[in-house]
């Protein structure tokens, strides 16, 4: 049997998908919303669940052509990743700021907008039976959200120690580098 498809009446299967990319995109909308992000987990759950929703319809619906069916999913998974960059880009406007050095716009909320679309993406992964791998995308996805945060912190101490120690260098007088022990 094919992995994506499922019988007819599967309630229980339908019902599998929808729960897991609902606690998936509550425990990636948790990470976001703990970090005071303009999107948290009500949203992320309902973008993944939407998702999986969507991309469910043509698999129930396959008919007399699983080749029509996929031909179906194809489109509606492009329908919801185009659809969700609109809603990715809509965070991503809201959080402009000019810059006071500048004056030009801030850059921010990209990643809460890349958040949302590997969500979505998540969730039409889950919602076409492949948990798996929906699992082993989530997994990697709060790496990178958590993992890669903390390496930036440790890249920027270590840049703001060495610009310390330049102006250090820079600031003190010329004799006191030279200073002997005798």
């Amino acid at each position: 049997m094919n992995v994506i498809f499922l019988p007819q009446g599967d309630w229980l299967g339908l019902s599998f998908r929808l729960l897991l990319a609902m606690l998936v995109g509550a425990v990636i909308g948790l990470n976001r919303q703990r970090g005071g992000r303009p999107a948290g987990m009500r949203t992320f759950t309902l973008v993944a669940m939407g998702s999986a929703l969507f991309v469910m319809v043509p698999i129930q619906a396959e008919g007399d052509s699983s080749f029509a069916a996929i031909n179906a999913l194809s489109r509606t998974v492009q329908g919801v990743a185009a659809g969700v960059g609109f809603l990715g880009a809509g965070l991503i406007l809201q959080r402009a700021p000019k810059t006071k050095r500048s004056g030009r716009p801030r850059v921010s909320g990209l990643t809460t907008a890349a958040t949302i679309w590997i969500t979505a993406a998540l969730g039409a992964v889950i919602g076409c039976g492949l948990w798996q791998l929906g699992l082993i995308g989530t997994f990697f996805t709060l790496l990178t959200l958590s993992g890669f945060k903390r390496l930036q912190r440790i890249a920027w101490l270590r840049q703001s120690w060495e610009r310390l120690i330049a102006w250090e260098a820079k600031t003190l007088p010329p004799d006191a580098e030279e200073e002997d022990d005798d």
